[in-house]
């Protein structure tokens, strides 16, 4: 129901978000003791099990649409080109999730570097930290819910943009620099959480018979704009150290909130938000 997307679009996709936080501290775990090529071979089979088990217990669904599949992928370009918010919402977190791979790409090769000296296990502790920025996720939703997107955005976009600006300026081996990456962490984990939640309940809204179309670029789009940042991440690491990743990570959310100080309140949600 409308009046509870938002909230209940936040407890799924708390779910998308702790799957992809808790992927890194337990695959440090599984690294530390058997090696990286276990980390692979559990996931394998683990999605084998996933699907026997899906295969079983999903209902069957039958779709109300007779468009054949490869016009509905030629329609999925029109539907960019004309729904400006699809492309506003996966702008904004093509950007922010950007800076999130970004950081949890670098900061373990950081935190394993003679400026902390980490082992595996102390990375995988690092990152269960994180996950508590996955609670923003419902939170969201539930001010979505009443009509706050807009607002919520900015704060989401600022969360982001503090998240990476705090270790760019406390640079050095201390535990006030440790505490400062962690509490980077969490406010890095709840900005994007927060943020995902948001697009996705505005994009929800735009109609329920393209609801799936919209869903995957969305998705789509923010997903290419995490591998690009987490390979910019990792190049920039190795070229000019954790600083020039940093810089990276700050800039590409202050372009979304640039982007976001654009918009104009009558034109980008539907009255019921």
């Amino acid at each position: 129901p409308d009046a509870t997307r938002g909230r209940n679009v936040g407890n799924v996709m708390s779910g998308l978000l702790l799957g992809i936080m808790l992927a890194r501290p337990i695959s440090s775990i599984v690294a530390e003791f058997m090696g990286w090529r276990a980390v692979f071979v559990l996931s394998g089979i683990t999605i084998f099990v996933l699907a026997l088990v899906l295969a079983k217990a999903l209902p069957a669904r039958q779709p109300l649409t007779t468009v054949q599949y490869p016009k509905l992928l030629r329609s999925m370009l029109h539907l960019l080109r004309t729904t400006p918010i699809l492309r506003r919402r996966a702008i904004y977190h093509a950007c922010v999730f950007g800076t999130f791979s970004l950081f949890w790409t670098t900061v373990p090769l950081l935190l394993t570097s003679p400026t902390f000296h980490f082992s595996q296990k102390g990375v995988a502790l690092f990152a269960l930290v994180g996950v508590t920025g996955a609670a923003a996720a419902p939170v969201a939703g539930r001010l979505a819910d009443r009509g706050m997107i807009r607002p919520a955005t900015g704060l989401a976009l600022a969360l982001v943009i503090v998240s990476v600006f705090l270790p760019l300026m406390i640079q050095t081996g201390s535990t006030f620099a440790l505490v400062s990456l962690v509490v980077a962490a969490i406010l890095l984990d709840m900005g994007v959480s927060a943020n995902l939640v948001l697009g996705q309940r505005a994009i929800f809204s735009l109609g329920a018979e393209f609801r799936s179309r919209l869903n995957g670029l969305y998705m789509a789009i923010f997903f290419a704009g995490g591998a690009i940042g987490s390979a910019t991440g990792g190049w920039a690491y190795a070229s000019g150290g954790w600083k020039a990743a940093l810089l990276i990570g700050i800039a590409l959310p202050t372009i979304a909130m640039i982007y976001y100080a654009t918009e104009k309140k009558q034109l980008n949600y539907p009255e019921n938000l």
